[in-house]
């Protein structure tokens, strides 16, 4: 019998980390209160503190900053991208001119 994998949103995850860094709780603690695995816990906590310290992390981005940076990230990836293939599509063109 496989155990289904649960999704926290990012402002749970957050809620959960604060728990654990402000109110002092341990991880073992807050894991079996709220029956998440200790590892999970320990990851965002680790995500928590890198984002805090302006680095991406690993994983989805918990802050609202990290996200904006992750989507803004992806729309200039994608704009290079677009503008690349314009380059080569006005080169190609172009040629065909001559």
């Amino acid at each position: 019998m496989s155990q289904q994998k649960r999704l926290y949103d990012a402002s749970y995850k957050i809620e959960v980390v604060r728990m654990i860094l402000d109110q002092g709780l341990s991880v073992s603690q807050v894991s079996k209160n709220l029956t998440i695995s200790e590892s999970a816990l320990r990851r965002w906590v680790v995500q928590y503190q890198a984002e805090l310290q302006g680095k991406p992390g690993i994983g989805k981005p918990l802050t609202e900053e990290q996200q904006r940076i992750r989507l803004l990230e992806s729309e200039n990836r994608q704009l290079r991208q677009d503008n690349e293939i314009l380059k080569k599509a006005s080169a190609f063109f172009a040629r065909e001119l001559r």
